[in-house]
């Protein structure tokens, strides 16, 4: 009988350069070995440092798609997307692994193309935008969602900092927020001062 070989599914880490300086990269590396050990049972670890070597100048996203060895390495240009409209869409995508395949996260904002983006709800509670992680102030402190659908770097950071306080959030409870955030490895935590949530 004939063997069906399953395509090995890569991984992804996206990671902030700016004139050489590598930002985050101790998050990074948690979430690379960490990935690889849940996902193949990997025991080794892949030095991210070690597969960088920055441009000198500029700010540049460098990809890194591994599996058990780092397949490519880019430094891609970077320039942050707008976003002033978010749409709640309810979805039951998983992306619980940083997979260099965003075909499902992709296909629901361009299923919701009259927005800038999508927050995706999931059973019910709130939990990312397909690009980044999301948190709301309610005027005494920020609040992010405590089951999310990555567990990015930068939310970790500041999880670990004391800034983030993880907690479950409903649609409902949006009007008791002040203020809404997005966060990742590129835009750090950006505050969304013009902004507008639809409600499907």
């Amino acid at each position: 009988m004939k063997q069906v070989q399953t395509e090995t599914p890569l991984l992804l880490e996206s990671i902030k350069i700016e004139n050489a300086q590598i930002h985050n990269l101790t998050y990074h590396q948690a979430r690379c070995t960490q990935s690889r050990q849940q996902l193949f049972g990997s025991t080794d670890t892949l030095d991210l440092l070690s597969v960088i070597h920055p441009p000198p100048h500029g700010l540049y996203r460098c990809r890194i798609r591994y599996a058990h060895t780092v397949q490519t390495v880019e430094y891609l240009p970077y320039t942050p997307k707008t976003i002033n409209t978010l749409k709640i869409v309810p979805s039951s995508v998983e992306y619980r692994l940083k997979y260099a395949d965003r075909s499902a996260l992709d296909a629901l904002l361009s299923s919701n193309s009259d927005v800038d983006e999508v927050l995706i709800e999931k059973e019910g509670y709130l939990t990312d935008t397909t690009i980044a992680n999301v948190a709301f102030y309610d005027g005494k402190r920020w609040v992010t969602p405590e089951k999310p659908l990555l567990k990015g770097t930068m939310r970790a950071k500041l999880i670990d900092e004391g800034f983030l306080h993880p907690a479950p959030i409903k649609k409902e409870d949006l009007s008791s927020f002040k203020q809404v955030a997005l966060m990742n490895a590129m835009i750090g935590f950006n505050i969304l001062n013009h902004f507008n949530i639809h409600q499907k």
